[in-house]
């Protein structure tokens, strides 16, 4: 979405729609539960966990680093990774407003 077309728009939903992006990867899915599985920093097993090259699983990474949900921190020659807790709860809190019980007594369809 080019940047003139974002003021069209509520600020929660272009939230709602940088999230979505950022999570719109099944690896970087894959990515999101194996660190919350481990809920603790991870330093290259994910690699070796994805399956992917090590330049795609960076790229990955990047991604979902530049989004937020995810810190990393430099320990030697690697870079360990894990979940952001202050944007992870962020998103669950817009997707759960976004994903709102619907009425199923409704006539639609």
């Amino acid at each position: 979405m080019g940047a003139t077309k974002a003021d069209l728009f509520t600020r929660e939903q272009n939230d709602i729609a940088a999230m979505a992006k950022a999570l719109a990867h099944p690896a970087r899915i894959a990515i999101l539960q194996y660190l919350v599985k481990k809920n603790a920093c991870v330093c290259g097993d994910l690699v070796d966990e994805l399956g992917l090259a090590q330049a795609t699983t960076s790229q990955h990474l990047k991604e979902l680093k530049t989004a937020g949900i995810i810190k990393g921190s430099i320990e030697g020659a690697s870079v360990c990774y894990c979940i952001n807790p202050a944007v992870w709860k962020q998103y669950k809190s817009l997707f759960n407003a976004f994903f709102k019980d619907v009425d199923p007594q409704g006539n639609c369809c």
